[in-house]
């Protein structure tokens, strides 16, 4: 199952704290929440097996970079958000919808790149049993 998410790439915040309670941020609550939305809406399933997870994440090209490089995957973005952050806003996002538990992502690979149109390209696949 493939998916996009128009517009920039987000990464997972810290928790907050607010007398005494931790609580997720709502910008990125909003964001888990929309990944969600679109994975279901793309006629995503909730998958039982062990499942691999590829993430592209497509940033804008600055006006500093060379275009031509960029555009070519020679250089790439040393921006925030970390790849570990989008996979965590996307891996929170997809738990409970297209597997019941994170737990269940055997392979995770998460890719920055360069892009006129920033997006985040999600690809989720349940392994097949071989058996």
């Amino acid at each position: 199952m493939k998916f996009t998410i128009v517009g920039p790439p987000q990464g997972k915040a810290r928790p907050r704290f607010a007398r005494g309670v931790v609580y997720t941020p709502p910008d990125t609550a909003n964001y888990e929440r929309v990944v969600g939305l679109i994975y279901k809406a793309s006629k995503g399933k909730l998958l039982e097996g062990e499942v691999i997870v590829t993430i592209d994440a497509f940033f804008d090209i600055p006006k500093s970079a060379k275009k031509a490089e960029a555009k070519q995957g020679v250089i790439r973005p040393k921006v925030k958000p970390d790849v570990d952050n989008i996979a965590k806003i996307i891996l929170d996002g997809l738990n409970g919808v297209a597997y019941s538990d994170d737990s269940h992502v055997v392979s995770l690979t998460v890719n920055k790149r360069y892009s006129a149109n920033p997006r985040v390209e999600v690809e989720v696949t349940e392994i097949e049993d071989s058996v």
